[in-house]
């Protein structure tokens, strides 16, 4: 994590990532709907779930990845996780408060212009970092777009 890249968003953000650990976290749909409500638009919103255990019932509603998805030389193996990485968002929000190699592995590749999430993780991967649990999405949500506004974002 030592060649980090700082970058500095100089546009509005218009198209957002949401990284979430459903392991932890199970209230993605209300998330999407605070995002939506301060004003992003649900097109421009691409989710990716990492899951501790799959279970073979489970349906999927978006993409979802797991620990064997990442090898023995610390690359991750799944396309879908890749291409989501690849992806030049605006904003990638970091929705995980519990260090994961794989999830961090996946912040520190990631392409997005600016990247949020915990206090409670690495402070060398994201630029803003929001001290709260991830269960009290509202704060989360709240104190996002609060700074958002201040760094003149939106």
């Amino acid at each position: 994590m030592h060649n980090v890249k700082s970058s500095s968003l100089s546009t509005s953000i218009q198209t957002v990532g949401l990284l979430i650990d459903a392991s932890y976290f199970s209230k993605k749909e209300v998330l999407i709907k605070e995002l939506i409500a301060n004003g992003i638009s649900a097109d421009n919103i691409k989710v990716i779930v990492y899951k501790d255990k799959f279970k073979k019932s489970d349906a999927h509603q978006y993409p979802a990845f797991g620990a064997k998805h990442l090898n023995w030389k610390g690359e991750i193996t799944d396309s879908q996780v890749n291409d989501f990485i690849n992806e030049n968002f605006d904003l990638l929000i970091n929705y995980y408060d519990v260090e994961k190699a794989i999830l961090m592995v996946a912040t520190h590749n990631s392409k997005a212009l600016f990247k949020v999430g915990f206090s409670s993780i690495d402070k060398r991967l994201n630029h803003l970092m929001i001290n709260t649990s991830a269960e009290n999405y509202k704060v989360f949500i709240h104190e996002l777009f609060r700074y958002l506004k201040i760094l003149n974002k939106l």
